[in-house]
């Protein structure tokens, strides 16, 4: 059998594994993460970076070198309700740089912190390496079972992190078994071309009831319907004519672009699912991300909260496992990460779901009248200011946003000059001339 031996084994390339592998590496700890994938290539996952994510950045020394890669910069966020439009966010608020949300496909942001990361010789990624299930010695998880292309092998570390997603196979394996709050919505993903006519920056259309949600990614939009769950095939009974025909009468500035939807292989079901451990570690093992708390799209937080456990990982631990490796890593010090992450996660699929039951609910009727009524104006006149003020700091920098510790800042290793990255390895994944593959 193959084995690889490391401190710590992070199995899940995404926002919370990569980011977690970064910070380890960078303060010396030896650290390998494990990725099912042969790249990071994926359609409609959560790209919005959050001003506590820039700010974070900053802290590390990246922050310019991230902006300098393709991204979209986003200071407010508009809602159209039946023709009435509502500036429901204002990130300038929020003061400071970090006054704005960064759209970024998440394969960039990836790549760009595994390049980073893998500038220091604690970091290793093995791409298209699947866990398959956790090593256990007394009681204790030892490390991971996995399989790449050669065949199976054993991942030896004190410590591992499962950070592979809602579907976990580590959290499966290691019994764990989340609790579902049950959300009545899914989301169906698609991409549109920008018409012609410069568009006002809208995120969200409702409209009797339907809602349209358009993220720019520059070129195009990144759009999505939400629909009641488990009626996808209801949808697509109905025809694309009908699909179409909805989201030009919801979001009627998309009306001459609808048309290049020409297939239902261009739509793609998400089904959204809120959920959370009771208890994220047992010995030797640390669930985080996903893993631990499966967010719904609202507030598009997920991968902000994913990043925000990955800090709180390193700044608890990075002290121990550099004196004594991740089999000193307690069970007291995991808890801890746990009590400290729960509260804001819990808090924020509570507003999540808040949001799913009162207003997110398709087929609801119309939140306003078009136009408004006499009484419905007096009430946006009264809500949408106390919205402005309160959901830049609640969107844009979370419930109890983490920095880096001193502690975790003093271990680590300066970043390389631009001028002499290197993008061996990691860089290749993305094929010689750089360009993305087909979806």
């Amino acid at each position: 059998m193959r084995e690889v031996h490391a401190e710590v084994c992070v199995v899940g390339g995404g926002p919370a594994g990569v980011m977690l592998g970064y910070l380890l590496a960078r303060a010396g700890v030896d650290v390998v993460v494990l990725e099912k994938h042969a790249d990071f290539f994926r359609d409609f996952r959560g790209d919005t970076i959050h001003p506590s994510t820039l700010a974070l950045l900053g802290q590390l020394g990246l922050r310019e070198e991230f902006l300098e890669l393709p991204h979209s910069e986003v200071g407010a966020l508009d809602a159209v309700v039946n023709g009435t439009r509502i500036h429901a966010v204002d990130f300038a608020r929020l003061g400071g740089e970090d006054d704005f949300l960064t759209f970024m496909p998440q394969w960039d942001f990836l790549f760009f912190l595994t390049r980073k990361a893998s500038e220091f010789a604690s970091f290793r990624i093995l791409m298209g390496t699947a866990a398959t299930g956790v090593l256990e010695e007394g009681g204790r998880i030892t490390g991971a079972t996995a399989e790449d292309a050669d065949g199976p092998l054993e991942v030896h570390a004190g410590l591992t992190v499962a950070a592979d997603g809602r579907g976990s196979t580590v959290r499966s394996a290691a019994g764990f078994v989340p609790t579902e709050s049950g959300v009545a919505i899914d989301v169906l993903w698609f991409s549109l071309p920008k018409p012609r006519a410069t568009l006002k920056p809208t995120l969200l259309y409702v409209a009797d009831g339907t809602f349209v949600l358009t993220i720019d990614r520059r070129d195009h939009f990144q759009a999505g319907q939400i629909i009641p769950k488990g009626r996808f095939d209801e949808v697509k009974a109905a025809g694309l004519e009908a699909f179409r025909r909805n989201l030009a009468v919801t979001a009627k500035p998309l009306t001459s672009v609808v048309g290049t939807l020409t297939d239902w292989n261009q739509v793609k079901l998400l089904s959204v699912q809120v959920s959370h451990l009771e208890r994220w570690h047992r010995p030797g093992l640390l669930c985080i991300g996903d893993s631990a708390h499966a967010m719904s799209p609202a507030f598009g937080v997920g991968v902000n909260y994913a990043i925000q456990d990955a800090v709180a990982t390193a700044n608890a631990l990075v002290t121990t496992l550099r004196s004594g490796g991740g089999a000193a890593v307690t069970g007291v010090q995991l808890a801890a990460i746990q009590r400290r992450r729960l509260p804001p996660v819990r808090l924020m699929q509570a507003l999540q779901l808040r949001v799913h039951a009162t207003i997110a609910k398709p087929g609801a009727g119309p939140l306003l009248a078009s136009p408004p009524t006499r009484l419905q104006r007096i009430a946006l006149s009264l809500i949408v200011p106390m919205l402005q003020a309160v959901a830049p700091r609640l969107i844009g920098r979370g419930i109890r946003p983490e920095t880096v510790s001193p502690e975790l800042l003093a271990a680590m290793q300066p970043v390389q000059p631009v001028h002499s990255q290197s993008t061996d390895g990691v860089g290749k994944m993305r094929g010689s001339d750089g360009a993305r593959g087909a979806a």
